[in-house]
């Protein structure tokens, strides 16, 4: 099966590229709202999946023997920018768990908001792993670790009893079996298994909705999105699209995206939820197709569409700041 055309880059009114993928939108029995593409082929959904990652550090009681805060929460499940309050509360986790820096296995990297690293540059610091996008779900890890009362060292590793829980967690809230025959190893040092789209949808249906979670998990979910929908800026940060699609739309909203063209995310009052996967990767494209299935199915006041609608396209410019040309969904 060949997939659709998802979005269109045009110039000039022209279009210049076509991006393909795939898209489903189901409730939290499973039951599909909406298909595009082949949503079986399994993929990797890579950090579009932090928040149930994460769901092991409330259930385990660690998020509370630590005291960790909102904005806290938000960050662990986070792809972040690296601007100074992302790395300032990465590091407040540690030591609430009596840990440092040194404890994270995620790599350093400079900061993606150009600003912060040029900032960096400038004061003639060099990155550290508090500046990777992955820090705060890092963090939580290790605070996973160290509440569960374990060594912390290479809990990255799937032998490890965070990742062992954190494939349980997966597993159980997707429905779909996270085989190691179909592991890989994510960006940041930690396995990603390939599911298939209909069950990323399916997962973040029962993360945003409760439905077809025992209760502990159901409140772990439900934390999780009331942190950020508190403090969405946690969750990407300066100018992103997650951060600014939940500003507006709060706990009407939880999306997150990943690496090379996935994206997942819940509609909670109307429990569906959203996976779709652009065959090339192609994150800007990713963007508006998700825009595109939020503003299709998620009633809107007059002040939230008008707010929401510059999210539904990028305009491209060039050196010279002229809009050449925009970044569209041709379908969702």
């Amino acid at each position: 099966m060949e997939n659709p055309v998802l979005a269109e880059v045009t110039r000039g009114g022209t279009v210049e590229s076509r991006h393909r993928g795939a898209a489903i939108v189901v409730d939290a029995d499973g039951g599909t709202v909406l298909s595009l593409g082949d949503v079986e082929r399994p993929v990797f959904p890579r950090s579009a999946v932090k928040a149930l990652q994460a769901l092991p550090l409330f259930e385990s009681g660690a998020a509370d023997r630590y005291g960790l805060s909102e904005p806290e929460i938000a960050l662990a499940v986070a792809s972040h920018s690296g601007e100074p309050a992302h790395a300032e509360t990465s590091l407040a986790m540690l030591k609430k768990a009596g840990r440092d820096a040194g404890c994270l296995e995620c790599g350093a990297h400079w900061p993606m908001n150009e600003a912060a690293a040029r900032a960096m540059a400038k004061a003639g610091q060099e990155p550290s792993a508090l500046n990777n996008n992955c820090s705060g779900k890092h963090a939580g890890f290790v605070c996973l670790a160290c509440g569960l009362d374990e060594d912390p060292a290479g809990y990255v590793k799937a032998a490890h009893a965070v990742q062992k829980a954190v494939r349980g967690a997966l597993e159980e809230v997707t429905g779909a079996a996270h085989s190691t025959d179909l592991m890989g190893t994510d960006g940041c040092s930690i396995p990603t298994y390939a599911v298939p789209l209909s069950a990323l949808a399916r997962g973040f249906a029962r993360f945003g909705s409760g439905q077809g979670l025992g209760p502990a998990r159901a409140a772990a979910a439900a934390r999780i999105r009331k942190a950020v929908a508190a403090h969405p800026f946690m969750v990407a940060g300066t100018g992103r699209f997650d951060t600014r699609a939940m500003e507006l739309l709060r706990a009407r909203l939880f999306i997150k995206t990943g690496a090379e063209g996935v994206y997942c995310g819940a509609l909670p009052e109307l429990g569906l939820g959203i996976a779709l996967k652009c065959d090339d990767g192609a994150g800007r494209a990713a963007e508006v197709v998700m825009a595109a299935l939020i503003a299709r199915f998620l009633p809107m006041s007059d002040a939230e569409a008008a707010g929401f609608a510059p999210m539904r396209e990028s305009v491209l410019k060039n050196w010279n700041g002229i809009e050449v040309g925009r970044v569209q969904a041709a379908q969702a």
